[in-house]
């Protein structure tokens, strides 16, 4: 693994760490409802953007929630700039993680296949 990668990958757990630190007790936003999960966090090699992936349960909505993040983006960013060492803070892009419900739709196909089986 090259060292740029190990770098990136500590920048990755870091912001991801802050970042849900920041949603979950800082963010005053009402539009960012339930329990909000930052799954995953992926820097671009240059730091300029990082990827923030959103799980969400219990939202009122899912869609807003999501707008509500990236009108929040720059306050989120400017607490990150603050309490992360960085040269250049990245630009935040939030996306919805829906790994989550894949996974438990698979979970319940494999279910189906069992009863079907018996």
């Amino acid at each position: 693994m090259p060292k740029n990668e190990n770098r990136l990958n500590r920048i990755n757990e870091e912001l991801k760490k802050e970042m849900s630190h920041i949603i979950s007790f800082e963010l005053k936003n009402p539009d960012v409802t339930g329990l909000i999960s930052v799954t995953k966090v992926k820097i671009t090699p240059d730091l300029k953007y990082a990827k923030v992936y959103i799980s969400m349960l219990n939202s009122k909505n899912e869609n807003r929630t999501i707008e509500a993040l990236k009108n929040s983006a720059g306050f989120i960013r400017s607490l990150i700039a603050k309490r992360i060492n960085l040269r250049i803070t990245p630009e935040l892009v939030f996306e919805k993680d829906d790994s989550m419900e894949y996974g438990m739709k698979i979970d319940s196909i494999l279910e189906e296949l069992k009863k079907d089986e018996k």
